[in-house]
């Protein structure tokens, strides 16, 4: 049987294959164009396939190849080149030196240069880089990678959204998000229903590379968006020749990146009884030495409780331990991806075809994300003059949703309920309250479903006219179409449907983002020593934003769970909202002498979403560059083979808030059942743009032949003019107006080092390392305005002028009293008196969920046939403030479980530790403070990666280009000293608004853990 199979998979891989005439063999020798000197370690291999050698250690290669065949000989530091095979067989190759790869093609706006002419900053990152990392996007998988773009998932709970901040937050009420630009085309990346991300909705295997702008002198093209940087995607088009096949199968399975350690039943009986008896002892009683004490005590409480929790079982025999948080995971959690492509075409006519499965089964129970795509990418030489093309991408995901983290019904809460209560009773139903401490969710694994469903469309038409070899013009239109169902059930035992015999809802969300460009370009080389170039031209988008909602409840069966089994339709709603852009904008690029960089760029915006007063701005940048390195007095330079320094100063824009904020809007109010108005918002005409002003200088450099490459870059973000949400007086009838006030900067730097380690005919070895230090500082608010503190006793969170964004901000924790167990809480921001009042608790800045740096360092190494890479990334200096904590690590406070810490309480006295005495219902220190922020640094193995490429002879029996099978691990180690599940962590459900979401940074109230994956695939190409 297993004969027959192996047999059956080897015909499905080399049928419709065909094979080559391996009929000679070529030989050479490659030396360097710049000394003269062999070079050992050059990757020789045959274009279109997966067979290759390296040069030895006197430069010399020999490959076996036929005459129709293309090698491609690249290093290094060298410029790649590719020579076709004809009837020779001999072939020595000069490389020349190609500092920085000068001669790599960026991708910016409206255009693209090399890597040279860049006198922006630009962080480049190719798709092949991020091929295959089993993540649902593109997002999670350039994490680490580039440098000064932090990215952070919220939770480990599949298809939500990731943050990513380009240099700092540069903004308090609006979005901070950077601007996605899709083969030229701004796409939509918010404003779904609930938590669920637009960006999950794209195949990133069919990303060719990735660029993300972050200065001004980058970002101004795209003027009024551009503060928040750009992410610039290009997707694969087709190459001339023959078509090429590839097929990759990947699975893999996931698991919790770090479980907490809770109490076990005996443990948390202890703690209880303890926790009920101390308070007896203080009030005088001693239940346990004097009998007549036991009634009314608050042991005697405990006990009955615990009668309680245990259900049908007795808690004093130790029957049960119900270990909750593993009923939380999902023991079945895993990936498979399975993704097929095609590409080809010939001198006319090129395409890229791709269809993808990608399937996520989540680490936390009733969450799993499958997304199905394909993409069409053409493009067709109509003359040499004319060419047209055109992308088509779609795409389904369905994600199986979880309530917000502050929700009973969230997995992960389970936690909470005692490990004395069984998970069901004696008839096999799940127990819920009063058995259970709290809600058990698991009923609603079986009583109710959540099912978002989203249909993608991006597609993008595209026509270009030479009216010369110097003059074009290109034209392109795009159309980004979002159709969402999010479609929830609750049946009459959960908790949302109790009382009501079950509840429904169904949403439904149409997003219409449509986008033109249209812009002339021109380019020009006088005397030989002036490069220009100049790009000018206009850009319209609009987006329309549909939303509908409608709820019911009193279902006759739980069977029953679409809306028209609903006896009562409770709640219906519908919206629908709008905003456009038009700009004119301009760049112009020039060189002189290969030596001396200038690039001017502008842009004039406006928006719909501004007063009439202040709807147009201007976004202006100029930047400088000069190769030191092609001066006489470096020129030949041993050991220095690119000194290039740039220097930059623009502006930028931001324009995210929301569509009507400038307008005096009325909302519709009923009375006596007759319809009317009611003013919901001040006018504003004049608001306009905030404005960031950015400085940057940086050095690129290129030492010992290029062994080590780097970047390094300073820079200073100053905003102004915040889009705010200011307090107004109480008089006007409302709270708040959105004005142009404040100041926010950001400012830090940048490094970025690429090292050849080693290289020789067998064995090579390359590093990338990026660091990253921004440091945020709110400059200024309202008029008279200090702060914004807390909007919560129960979070942190605050705004204060000279602090970071979202400082937490509260009692500072002393520790216990050794005398009696008492919490202690200072009194003064000098730290000098202490008192065991939690209301006489100074309040002060007690922590920063910002970083102080971020880092990632990859390694790549290669022996022959075998390929090693592992990223680890890094985040260092944040803190996280850990709200659930006040729940299940508040020293027997009440009758939720505790974390295993619990136990190093204070018992006796004499005793030093940092856990108060156990009191029952007394909150001995479980009010929010710095007892519950810790620093959330750590180091991650992000990603590990293994792969093998078949032999060439196998390859030729086999009758396919290429084979490549792989072990791939992410989020494999964790090293931190954070107390919580995950130092990647920040509660979604703190993010209902934008301000919120800018605000409440660092924060863990029961969320899940990332996952930790492996996988296996194969790719093979054909």
């Amino acid at each position: 049987m297993k004969r027959s199979v192996l047999l059956l998979v080897t015909l499905m891989l080399a049928f419709p294959l065909i094979g080559w005439s391996q009929n000679k063999t070529v030989t050479g020798t490659v030396v360097s164009g710049e000394d003269n000197l062999t070079l050992p370690g050059v990757n020789v291999r045959v274009q279109g396939t997966n067979r290759g050698t390296v040069t030895d250690i006197d430069g010399g290669y020999s490959i076996s190849v036929s005459n129709e065949e293309t090698l491609v000989f690249s290093y290094i530091g060298f410029i790649t080149q590719e020579v076709q095979i004809d009837n020779q067989s001999t072939i020595d190759i000069t490389l020349m030196p190609d500092a920085k790869t000068l001669g790599e093609v960026v991708v910016v706006g409206y255009g693209s240069v090399t890597r040279g002419d860049l006198t922006g900053n630009v962080a480049s990152l190719k798709g092949a880089d991020i091929a295959n990392v089993p993540v649902p996007t593109f997002q999670e998988a350039i994490q680490g990678r580039m440098s000064g773009v932090f990215v952070e998932s919220s939770s480990g709970k599949v298809g939500e959204g990731v943050k990513i901040r380009v240099r700092g937050t540069s903004s308090i009420s609006g979005g901070n998000e950077p601007l996605y630009v899709i083969d030229g085309i701004p796409v939509t990346s918010g404003g779904t229903i609930g938590k669920s991300n637009p960006m999950a909705d794209i195949n990133f295997n069919d990303i060719e590379s990735f660029e993300v702008l972050k200065d001004a002198s980058a970002a101004a093209i795209y003027g009024a968006r551009g503060s928040n940087g750009v992410v610039l995607i290009t997707t694969k088009s087709g190459t001339a020749g023959k078509t090429k096949f590839n097929v990759g199968i990947q699975r893999g399975v996931s698991s919790p990146t770090r479980r907490n350690e809770f109490l076990n039943s005996a443990q948390y009986i202890e703690l209880m009884r303890e926790s009920g008896y101390n308070n007896d002892l203080a009030n005088g009683l001693d239940p346990l030495n004097n009998p007549a004490d036991y009634e009314d005590s608050d042991l005697e409480f405990v006990e009955t409780r615990l009668d309680r929790y245990a259900g049908h079982t007795d808690w004093r025999n130790g029957g049960v331990d119900t270990d909750w948080q593993e009923q939380a995971f999902n023991p079945d959690a895993g990936i498979t991806n399975v993704n097929f492509s095609a590409n080809g075409g010939n001198e006319s006519t090129r395409f890229y075809f791709s269809t993808a499965y990608d399937k996520q089964d989540g680490i936390m129970i009733r969450n799993k994300f499958e997304r199905i795509s394909g993409r069409l990418n053409l493009d067709h030489k109509v003359s040499d003059r004319f060419s047209i093309g055109a992308n088509f991408s779609f795409s389904r995901t369905e994600t199986t949703t979880l309530p917000e983290d502050n929700q009973f019904n969230n997995p992960i809460q389970l936690v909470a309920l005692a490990p004395i209560t069984p998970i069901r009773d004696e008839n096999g139903m799940l127990y819920d309250r009063p058995t259970t401490t709290y809600y058990n969710n698991l009923i609603d694994s079986e009583n109710a479903n959540w099912l978002t469903s989203t249909y993608r469309n991006i597609n993008t038409i595209f026509g270009e006219y030479a009216f010369s070899d110097k003059l074009r013009f290109r034209s392109e239109f795009g159309v980004d179409i979002i159709n969402q169902n999010d479609d929830r059930f609750f049946g009459s035992r959960t908790i949302t449907g109790q009382g009501t015999n079950g509840e429904g809802s169904s949403r439904w969300a149409r997003i219409l983002n449509y986008n033109t460009n249209n812009y002339f370009t021109y380019t020009d080389t006088f005397a030989e020593r002036h490069q220009f170039e100049a790009v000018g031209g206009m850009a319209f988008q609009k987006t329309e934003d549909d939303y509908t909602r409608v709820d019911g409840q009193e279902f006759p069966l739980d069977e029953l769970r679409t809306l028209e089994s609903a006896a009562e339709i409770v709640e219906g709603t519908s919206e629908f909202t709008h905003h456009s852009f038009l700009s004119y904008f301009s760049r112009i690029n020039y060189k002189l002498d290969n030596k001396y960089l200038m690039t001017l760029s502008a842009r004039y915006d406006a928006s719909s979403r501004f007063g009439r007063n202040n709807q147009w701005g201007f976004y202006p940048a100029a930047s400088l560059g000069w190769v030191v390195t092609e001066e006489s007095f470096l020129t030949g330079k041993e050991g220095i083979s690119l000194l290039k320094i740039r220097a930059s100063y623009g502006l930028t824009g931001n324009a995210d808030i929301g569509d009507f904020d400038h307008l005096g809007l009325f909302g519709p109010v009923s009375y006596g059942l007759q319809p009317g108005l009611q003013p919901t918002q001040i006018p504003n005409p004049n608001l306009t743009w905030e404005t960031t002003a950015q400085f940057n200088v940086g050095v690129e450099f290129g030492l010992f032949n290029d062994r080590l490459t780097g970047e390094l870059d300073y820079y200073d973000k100053q905003t102004s003019d915040l889009l705010l949400l200011v307090p107004v007086p109480g008089t006007t009838g409302f709270a708040t107006q959105r004005q142009n006030i404040g100041k926010m900067q950001n400012y830090g730097f940048e490094v970025v080092l690429n090292s050849a380690n080693y290289a020789d005919q067998d064995f090579s070895w390359n590093t990338s390392l990026n660091f990253a230090r921004n440091i945020n500082r709110v400059r200024e608010l309202s008029e008279g305005q200090n702060s914004i503190p807390p909007s919560s006793s129960r979070f942190l969170n605050g705004i204060f002028i000279g602090e970071s964004i979202g400082v937490f901000y509260g009692p500072r924790y002393a520790g216990v009293d050794p005398a009696n167990g008492d919490a202690l809480y200072y009194t003064d921001e000098d730290l000098s008196e202490t008192t065991n009042d939690y209301n006489e608790a100074a309040r002060m800045v007690v922590g920063d969920p910002n970083p102080d740096f971020i880092a990632g360092i990859t390694n790549n190494i290669s022996y022959k046939n075998l390929q090693l890479s592992f990223l680890f990334q890094g985040v260092f200096g944040n803190d996280i403030y850990e709200g659930g904590a006040g729940f299940y690590a508040a020293n027997g406070d009440w009758f939720d479980n505790s974390t295993a810490a619990q136990f190093d309480r204070w018992q006796n006295p004499g005793d030093i530790t940092d856990i108060p005495q156990a009191r029952l219902g007394e909150c001995n220190g479980c009010n929010a403070s710095s007892r519950f922020i810790s620093d959330g640094s750590y180091v991650r193995l992000k990603t590990l990666s293994l792969g093998y490429n078949l032999p060439s002879t196998v390859l030729e029996r086999m009758k396919i280009s290429s084979a490549r099978i792989y072990l791939m691990a992410q989020n494999l180690l964790t090293f931190t000293n954070y107390m919580g599940w995950d130092p990647e962590v920040n509660a979604d459900y703190l993010g209902a608004t934008t301000s919120d979401a800018n605000v409440f940074q660092g924060n863990d109230f029961y969320t899940a853990p990332q996952a930790k994956t492996f996988s296996l695939g194969i790719n093979v190409g054909f």
